[in-house]
């Protein structure tokens, strides 16, 4: 078991964590959850011996070995498959010793160590868990430096899993892998022996491969049995419990109180009082914890455009001249279009979008864009290049100096940046908050087409699921990179495989996939079980159905505010002469007629405000409706 007692951690002065105290069972694959900035890092921390707490400790069985991915596998000459194998050290230190030893005894000895520590066989094992995280046999003879850090990081992972330690820490391992990546793991993990403890933004990972969640909320830590969709229903309920049982308890209190205040100062009531007022010191108040403000995503309305928004004929591209990434590239993308990428790392998914984001040129056949079209591209190694020393608003209005102040904070505001989040330095954000910085730069422009390449890194579950409801509220097409299933079924409506060069129409859903891929068939097989598919259809028709629904709606609000603000500005022209005490004795004939068109601009703007109300109150119905189990 591992015990974590009564844990506190102040930094800065801030106290992180307050008394958390949980039992872990072991054995057993536990999720670790909370919002972004809760604490989880810092108790890895503590767990890992690497952060001392200012009270409490942390304890397991002697006889565990613990450990977690290091920050980066090291940029030298070893080859990736022996820098794995170097993280089982006693295997290293027995086949040196055999090497040099000379006692037969002794010699004996080691060879039956190895044997009951199956050393044999430890290539053959490294090796799978490299081809599963990406790796090709190729790949895994190479030296690390050749890999940049997204792959060495890959790398650390499969040292750490590779060493099977009995208790296995993992903080946020998906972020660095692709879907079918993230898929393996899962697998991986579910037949794991040890004792898991998992951070992960990531709800399907939790979902599959966790047996308990443990919650960290201001401070302290709670065990639920189940998944992620389990802990989220029992917590929903007991929430609900709580609230209930608070209000009877406040209401109990407030009689009770009323009882000392009314008969405390009579004689015949005051051991009456004095009893109450003991009960009441006695009565523990049931704390019912306020959900935390989940900051906003909004995509702005898309540029109205013609479809189609891009042909490709017998298309190729790549980035050197004679060899092409991708060829014979035949598709046509539309307004509202729900597209998926899918296909191992390395395969040209990236490749793919840079093409449809004018990041690259074709180098053969036909490549047509509309002439209205506008892109935005969001792409993970884009946040590395932010400046750091500048704020949020200054980098939106470095990227379009035209734009006012006003403009960049409302746009800068559809992504959940505060007034004082749009004045922080970007050096200073979260990876969370550099995350909608990089989706609020590419919606700037009110793009038609969307293309995000693992855009959900670095946010936590909220956030992802503010994602998922900004994009299908979205009226433009979407093309989407990400290791999120969720996002992906319950956004996508096409699915394109990119592998072999080749990007072609996947026949099937996110399950046949991954029946695709773990069994190494050559080609996806439909599954008999008709429920779970028709119930993914439904989703994307009744996402469908939501955009069709809610943008006439929604294009009316916006009408309806514009407007409004115009109204308003030609308001304020007028106010500006009519604050003049003496117009009306310089200029009667004008002091008149300003105030007329003031008091019609007044009337069209009370009528304008009735109207927005009106639309904004049948936009929100609608929305309600869907959104309404």
């Amino acid at each position: 078991m591992l015990a974590i007692d009564n844990i506190v951690v102040r930094i800065a002065g801030r106290e992180i964590l307050r008394g958390a105290t949980a039992n872990l069972p072991a054995g057993r694959r536990i999720g670790m959850v909370g919002r972004n900035g809760a604490g989880k890092t810092t108790l890895f921390k503590v767990i890992q011996g690497t952060l001392h707490p200012d009270d409490g400790n942390v304890s397991w069985p002697a006889s565990w070995r613990v450990g977690a991915v290091a920050q980066e596998a090291p940029g030298t000459d070893v080859s990736l498959l022996d820098t794995v194998l170097a993280a089982d050290p006693e295997r290293m230190k027995l086949l040196a010793e055999a090497e040099h030893e000379t006692d037969a005894h002794k010699l004996g000895d080691i060879y039956h160590r190895l044997e009951a520590i199956d050393a044999y066989t430890a290539p053959a094992r490294a090796a799978e868990i490299l081809a599963g995280l990406g790796f090709s046999a190729e790949d895994q003879l190479r030296p690390c430096k050749e890999f940049s850090g997204g792959w060495r990081m890959r790398v650390a992972l499969a040292a750490i899993l590779f060493s099977a330690p009995d208790l296995l820490l993992l903080d946020e391992p998906t972020n660095y892998l692709d879907l079918e990546g993230v898929l393996w793991l899962e697998n991986f993990l579910q037949r794991y022996k040890g004792t898991i403890l998992i951070v992960s933004h990531d709800r399907d990972l939790l979902n599959t491969a966790a047996e308990f969640i443990l919650h960290l909320e201001q401070g302290k830590l709670k065990l639920y049995t189940g998944g992620y969709d389990t802990f989220m229903e029992t917590r929903a309920a007991q929430r609900a419990s709580d609230a209930a049982f608070a209000k009877k308890q406040e209401a109990a209190r407030a009689h009770m109180q009323a009882f000392v205040d009314r008969f405390k100062a009579k004689a015949t009531k005051a051991r009456q009082a004095q009893s109450r007022m003991k009960m009441l010191a006695k009565m523990a108040v049931a704390e019912v914890p306020v959900d935390e403000h989940v900051a906003p995503i909004r995509i702005p309305t898309a540029t109205p455009a013609s479809p189609p928004l891009i042909t490709m004929d017998r298309a190729s591209v790549g980035y050197e001249p004679g060899h092409p990434i991708l060829t014979r590239l035949s598709f046509r993308f539309d307004p509202e279009d729900r597209i998926a990428l899918l296909g191992k790392n390395g395969n040209g998914k990236s490749t793919l979008a840079k093409l449809l984001a004018g990041k690259l040129e074709v180098m053969g056949g036909e490549f047509v864009r509309a002439r209205k079209l506008v892109v935005g591209y969001f792409a993970q190694h884009q946040a590395e290049e932010l400046d750091t020393n500048i704020t949020p608003i200054e980098t939106l209005q470095r990227l379009r100096p035209k734009l006012t102040v006003e403009q960049v904070r409302t746009q800068l505001g559809g992504f959940g940046f505060s007034a004082d989040k749009q004045l922080t330095k970007v050096g200073k954000l979260s990876g969370g908050e550099r995350a909608r910085l990089m989706l609020a730069l590419a919606t700037l422009d009110k793009p038609n087409l969307l293309i995000l390449d693992e855009p959900t890194n670095h946010l936590d579950i909220d956030a992802r699921n503010e994602l998922l409801t900004a994009l299908n509220d979205f009226d433009g097409a979407v093309v989407l990179v990400s290791h999120e299933r969720r996002l992906i079924e319950a956004t996508a409506e096409r699915l394109l495989l990119v592998s072999d060069g080749k990007v072609e129409p996947f026949e099937g859903d996110l399950d046949d996939y991954r029946k695709f891929l773990l069994t190494g068939d050559n080609r996806p097989t439909r599954r008999a079980e008709a429920e779970p598919k028709q119930s993914k259809d439904v989703t994307r028709r009744s996402s469908a159905e939501r955009r069709q629904t809610l943008k006439p709606l929604k294009d009316k609000v916006d009408a309806a505010e514009s407007q409004v603000a115009a109204l308003a500005g030609e308001m304020a022209k007028l106010d500006r002469p009519l604050a003049d005490p003496l117009l009306f004795t310089k200029d009667p004939a004008k002091g008149s007629a300003v105030s007329k068109k003031r008091a019609e601009a007044a009337r069209k703007l009370a009528a304008a405000e009735s109207l927005w109300l009106t639309a904004q109150e049948d936009y929100d119905a609608a929305q309600a409706a869907f959104d309404s189990p």
